[in-house]
């Protein structure tokens, strides 16, 4: 863990290793290194794209010294075909990605800021390309996202009298639950906070306050798959109008009767 003054002097300490190479047009700063620095704290990590000159690309992924003469790293590990997850000595996690110039029109990735360019380069690439990078809106049918909820529920109960705990838990805890999350917006009413367009339940304790106390009630644990699901199934059963005879056999179920 680190600062965020020092996170974000790391982060220039890159581009400026990145400059030293000559095989680099910029670094695009992401998340809360990007243009939500006032998220940063000592928990953030920083995700970052290089944006290599044709033909660089392979290089830059092949020898990361232009990170380790920054300072030592603990980890790096290879997480896709374009980038890496790093922890440095000292602390600092990166998660990046190298990209050319003519691959970033086909890829998915939020604005960014740009914390570093060689002179003369245009930044304009940097931005999402509105016919690739437009994030899906959430489904608006409350009616769907409970019926959802409900079904996935049942096939977790099923799965936890099977004795299939992990997949039960994976249903209530993990399926159903992401659909709750989803009609929260309906049941609390959503601050400020900047929701993560790829991600929905970054940041719910600060996004839904009154819905995420709750939470430790939803989702308990791999024991208590049956208590997850029946504090789930009250919620739906207190804010929405549910199908009762669906609820009636999640519940036959939770209680073992036969």
């Amino acid at each position: 863990m680190a600062d965020p003054k020092s996170l974000l002097s790391r982060l220039d300490s890159i581009g400026d290793s990145l400059s030293q190479t000559h095989q680099c047009h910029a670094l695009l700063g992401l998340g809360s290194a990007g243009i939500e620095t006032d998220r940063l704290d000592a928990y953030s990590d920083l995700d970052f794209f290089v944006i290599a000159k044709k033909g660089c690309k392979q290089c830059l992924i092949d020898d990361l010294d232009w990170l380790s003469r920054i300072g030592d790293l603990d980890y790096a590990f290879r997480n896709t075909l374009d980038g890496y997850k790093v922890l440095y000595k000292d602390g600092i996690f990166c998660e990046f990605a190298v990209f050319e110039p003519q691959e970033l029109a086909q890829i998915s990735f939020p604005a960014g800021r740009i914390v570093w360019q060689e002179e003369g380069f245009d930044s304009s690439i940097c931005q999402p390309s509105p016919s690739k990078m437009s994030v899906p809106e959430p489904n608006p049918d409350v009616e769907w996202h409970i019926g959802e909820a409900l079904t996935n529920l049942y096939v977790g109960v099923c799965r936890e009298r099977r004795g299939e705990k992990l997949s039960a838990m994976r249903f209530i805890q993990h399926f159903a639950l992401d659909r709750l999350i989803d009609v929260a917006r309906v049941q609390d009413k959503p601050t400020a906070v900047i929701a993560d367009p790829f991600v929905a339940d970054r940041r719910i304790e600060f996004r839904f306050p009154s819905f995420a106390v709750q939470l430790g009630e939803f989702a308990q644990g791999y024991h208590r798959n049956v208590e997850s699901a029946l504090a789930q199934l009250d919620f739906l059963d207190k804010h929405f109008d549910i199908n009762h005879s669906m609820a009636k056999e999640i519940r036959r179920l939770c209680f073992f009767e036969d």
